[in-house]
């Protein structure tokens, strides 16, 4: 006895394992963090190497005013992104916040750094934080 398949075995694995972009700068990122979770183990960097691989539909942006919310309490850490980062002009005062993302409108960067706080990209947190010490993934 055995299963019966039909024509044609078993079914596949659906999931990503690379990027569908031709973003060189996604791929620049794609090749670092499989070093890393090759090398280091850690759950933090897999996660990060997931959301890179997703569609444009899986990597929402996110608006000022949600990380400010996110972030309440958690001054120290550094906020990851794995998306764009946009200006929301409902906010009027923006702490100082360290955030990593993909991108960053200009609006957005502008009141981030205005405000004291830093914008960062995947390989500047790579050298801060390899194994993702301190940080908020959203």
């Amino acid at each position: 006895m055995g299963i019966d398949l039909v024509a044609g075995g078993k079914s596949k694995k659906s999931k990503r394992t690379a990027p569908k972009s031709d973003d060189i700068y996604l791929k620049l990122l794609v090749k670092l963090y499989r070093f890393l979770v090759r090398r280091t183990g850690s759950c933090f960097n897999a996660v990060i190497l997931k959301r890179l691989f997703m569609s444009k539909v899986n990597k929402p942006p996110m608006s000022l005013s949600r990380l400010i919310r996110f972030m309440k309490g958690k001054e120290n850490k550094i906020a990851v992104i794995v998306g764009t980062v946009t200006d929301d002009i409902r906010v009027y005062e923006v702490p100082a916040l360290k955030v990593t993302a993909l991108r960053f409108t200009e609006t957005a960067r502008a009141r981030i750094e205005k405000a004291g706080g830093e914008c960062l990209t995947f390989d500047q947190l790579t050298l801060r934080a390899p194994l993702g010490q301190n940080t908020m993934d959203f």
